[in-house]
């Protein structure tokens, strides 16, 4: 394969992948016949909009809902959301919260306490969730919330450690919304981010029990080293703050049905691969951990394949994580792995490799042109030369993001109005485990 040829393979593995996991494909299925009385739709994260969107159209088209039976709101990152009549769609911020979401995740819960014995609620509950409903425990303003957060996410952090902070820092997460909506049933139905499609971490579970705890929630912040503001370790210190654990009557008349996971995304980027002739190796389908280090040992297998009969691929997902030491770097943990790959792939021939997060953006900023990743190969490596850029000095840096813009190996997709985690592909092409050039 040509060097473009290598990378148009790789962008149709990844899209397919997020194809299999758009909320039109995987929730209709899933939705329940509507009560005698309303169904109130409630939907959280970077999928909200488009869960609204397709859960309206189902009620609407198969049901004949009208606004006296079907209402909701639905809160999504800023940028992503999607054009609705009855439910409502706010955007909000992410990975920071916002303004916004904290009068979002307000609004939900009055929606989610005025649901009577006879109303259905359908929580439709994508990743991103935690950061769009935000509602700070008693004592907790949103600027001290917003800073838990930003240290948390510089801190390396994986997300059920910080999840475990939120939801007992929160009147929503941890399975507090389903305890608002409580006697009403509530359906859930969410697509997962996260590894090993956990319920209680998929945006910090607002409608499952929740096994954490305040002690739990205490150790995270010790083990990451984020010391706490005085009016957080109050809260983490408070019973009241304890979330609902299971046998809790909040859950008598709930579900929960995981209806799309990276498991799926995965299995469709492999399809695509070996569509094409591709020989796929599965080096983890919830991987964690420090991204450049995972980069390393990525690139160690791929160096190590020796001469292959046909192309092969290394695929993973997950949800690596970063730990910011540099000064105004910008990138998240697919762009930082893939410049440790371009660092740690020097003088190999013939490879490229695509990581990228489902949603379409991968760190940033908040905006929807924030990148979703990047896709490199070792002329990667011969544009940063011409620009005198070292992949090191920027990976020291944290500024992943800066040294693709330079070289134009950005992956641009635009929200994706999904989420179901990272998805990378590292291929190398038949001959290219023998070649090498002076690195």
């Amino acid at each position: 394969m040509s060097p473009e040829e290598r990378r148009t393979l790789l962008r149709r593995a990844f899209d397919a992948g997020v194809a299999a996991a758009h909320p039109a494909i995987c929730i209709p299925p899933h939705l329940p016949a509507p009560p005698k009385g309303r169904v109130i739709v409630l939907a959280a994260g970077k999928g909200a909009g488009a869960c609204a969107e397709v859960a309206e159209k189902f009620y609407r088209e198969t049901y004949g809902l009208g606004p006296d039976r079907l209402t909701g709101l639905a809160v999504t990152r800023h940028g992503h959301s999607r054009p609705t009549e009855f439910v409502t769609v706010i955007e909000a911020g992410h990975p920071v919260p916002d303004a916004a979401g904290l009068k979002g995740a307000a609004d939900s819960l009055r929606l989610a306490e005025e649901a009577g014995p006879d109303d259905l609620v359908v929580a439709l509950i994508t990743g991103g969730g935690s950061a769009n409903w935000v509602s700070p425990a008693d004592g907790l303003d949103l600027s001290v919330k917003q800073a838990t957060t930003k240290a948390l996410l510089r801190s390396g952090a994986p997300i059920d450690a910080i999840n475990t902070v939120r939801k007992h820092l929160s009147k929503i997460k941890g399975g507090r919304l389903a305890r608002a909506a409580y006697p009403a049933r509530v359906v859930a139905l969410a697509i997962s981010d996260v590894p090993r499609d956990d319920p209680s971490v998929i945006a910090s579970g607002p409608t499952v029990p929740d096994p954490s705890t305040l002690a739990d929630a205490r150790a995270a912040l010790e083990r990451y080293k984020v010391t706490p503001h005085a009016d957080v370790a109050k809260a983490l210190s408070d019973p009241a703050n304890e979330s609902p654990k299971p046998g809790d009557e909040a859950f008598a008349n709930t579900s929960f049905t995981v209806v799309s996971r990276p498991a799926d995304a995965l299995a469709a980027a492999i399809k695509t691969l070996e569509d094409a002739g591709v020989e796929v190796h599965v080096v983890g389908a919830d991987l964690e951990g420090e991204a450049r280090d995972v980069a390393a040992e990525h690139a160690g297998i791929a160096r190590g394949l020796g001469a292959v009969a046909r192309p092969v691929a290394l695929i993973s997902g997950g949800e690596l994580t970063v730990t910011i030491v540099g000064e105004g770097g910008r990138g998240g943990p697919n762009q930082e792995y893939a410049l440790a790959l371009v660092r740690d792939l020097a003088g190999f021939e013939n490879w490229a490799a695509l990581a990228g997060d489902t949603d379409g953006a991968d760190g940033g900023g908040g905006s929807p042109e924030d990148p979703a990743g990047a896709v490199v190969d070792p002329g990667t490596s011969e544009r940063a030369r011409a620009k005198g850029l070292d992949a090191a000095t920027f990976l020291a840096n944290n500024d992943s993001t800066g040294f693709f813009e330079e070289t134009g190996d950005v992956l641009k997709t635009g929200p994706t109005c999904t989420n179901v985690n990272d998805l990378r592909i590292v291929l190398v092409d038949s001959a290219g485990a023998s070649q090498h050039k002076p690195g």
